[in-house]
């Protein structure tokens, strides 16, 4: 379905032949910051929803523009409470500086979301926003008002905690195949299989959004740490006994709205979901990812555009070039699989980002306290595996007596806590020398 329908559809808007104009929304906006009534207050928040939907794409930039200039704080009012509380700091003081700081456009989102349903077209109204701020950098200060409201609304408090299985509602099932991110799940047979007695699958929702997962997460119950991940997936994979499992191997998370980008959903997940298995399942004795590496592949290709100086360096990372070959991945190439793991190894402990892992998937399992445990050379040999990863997946652990250590460790000094031998590969990189060491568990 085109963007524009669906949206048109969500929010309630009216025909094409009777689209309102920017000016009409901005006028229920300021009706509805007017009202007093809690009912009607619901209505003109209904209505302002239902024709924001309507807009045309040109419209809803108007629209945004709008809110951006015209509903800010004023910068006299800002300046002159300012100035009040600097001369005299009192608590009445400061509540008056507070309530002239805090934009209007605030107020009006936690108006637009008393309409039924509200919540929910806030968070859709979200990603609209987030599309265009590229192109729109004066929108930076609006998003940033919403995402503190969302915050707020998305609470873990408020969030509900389901293990999904093949009882639960199709609706939410067809979801799970949708907003599937990290293994497309190939039809309802595949699902299935990974709803099976050796497989779990939770799911955060929140009460505004009941048939909407917030985020879910994939687990295969095992005998050992997984090193490849097609034998998990595949549909036809025989179901072994649970009961026997001494690993959970969390091989797939999967935030679902992009409307709520930049609220942390995973690290409770992870955490939660390993209570809520070793509860089920006492004899488990490790609890790891199998991940994905995505941003490692286009390192590669930057360090092969701008090799190292140095003889010995550029002479190994030559290798590099059987990587143009067509199906590389299936030779019996040992120098190209060590040169391949060594430099995943560094790339993971010394590409960064600011003082944190370039690799997105390493920031957020590192973040949560997570140690980095080991690589697994051709872990994944799909295509997409292949072309974002090099066939590269990692393994971190969660040792749930460890975990809150790692976090502050991580969080406060940047600290990747690291296998030895992970740290031994990356020193047998070409690129190694001059990078520090990343600490050691």
């Amino acid at each position: 379905m085109h963007a524009s329908m669906f949206l048109h559809r969500l929010f309630g808007g009216r025909g094409a032949g009777s689209r309102p104009a920017c000016g009409d929304v901005i006028a229920l906006c300021r009706n509805l910051l007017g009202e007093k009534g809690e009912s009607s207050g619901a209505a003109r928040a209904r209505d302002a929803l239902a024709a924001f939907g309507a807009l045309d794409p040109a419209s809803r930039d108007q629209f945004f523009d709008i809110l951006a200039a015209e509903f800010s704080p004023s910068p006299e009012a800002v300046g002159k409470a300012a100035d009040a509380y600097r001369d005299d700091p009192t608590p009445a003081n400061l509540l008056r500086l507070q309530a002239v700081v805090e934009p209007v456009r605030q107020e009006l989102f936690r108006r637009l979301n008393m309409a039924p349903g509200g919540t929910a077209k806030l968070v859709e109204l979200r990603q609209i926003l987030l599309q265009g701020l590229p192109q729109h950098p004066a929108w930076h200060a609006m998003d940033a008002d919403l995402l503190h409201l969302l915050r707020s609304w998305f609470n873990r408090g408020f969030l509900r905690l389901e293990r999904i299985d093949w009882h639960t509602s199709a609706l939410v099932l067809e979801k799970l195949i949708a907003y599937e991110a990290v293994h497309a799940i190939q039809g309802w047979p595949d699902l299935r299989r990974r709803l099976q007695a050796d497989r779990r699958c939770f799911a955060f929702f929140h009460p505004s959004l009941p048939d909407e997962p917030l985020i879910f997460i994939e687990v295969a119950l095992t005998r050992r740490i997984s090193a490849e991940v097609q034998s998990l997936l595949a549909p036809d994979a025989p179901v072994s006994d649970p009961r026997q499992a001494r690993c959970a191997i969390f091989y797939s998370i999967t935030n679902c709205q992009e409307g709520l980008r930049g609220i942390s959903f995973g690290n409770f997940l992870i955490k939660q979901v390993a209570e809520e298995l070793k509860q089920e399942f006492p004899r488990l004795r490790a609890f790891a990812t199998l991940s994905p590496i995505p941003g490692f592949r286009a390192w590669l290709d930057r360090v092969r555009a701008r090799p190292p100086a140095g003889a010995a360096g550029e002479a190994k990372l030559a290798l590099l070039s059987r990587l143009d070959t067509p199906a590389w991945q299936e030779a019996e190439d040992a120098p190209l699989r060590h040169l391949l793991s060594s430099l995943c190894a560094y790339y993971l402990l010394h590409a960064k980002q600011g003082r944190d892992p370039l690799d997105p998937v390493a920031r957020f399992h590192l973040g949560n306290g997570a140690s980095l445990e080991r690589l697994n050379w051709m872990g994944d040999r799909s295509a997409h595996g292949i072309e974002r990863s090099a066939g590269m997946m990692v393994n971190y652990l969660y040792r749930l007596d460890h975990v809150e250590r790692n976090h502050e460790r991580f969080a406060n000094e940047h600290v990747v806590v690291a296998a030895r031998r992970i740290h031994r590969l990356a020193r047998e990189c070409p690129l190694a020398g001059d990078a520090g060491e990343a600490p050691v568990r």
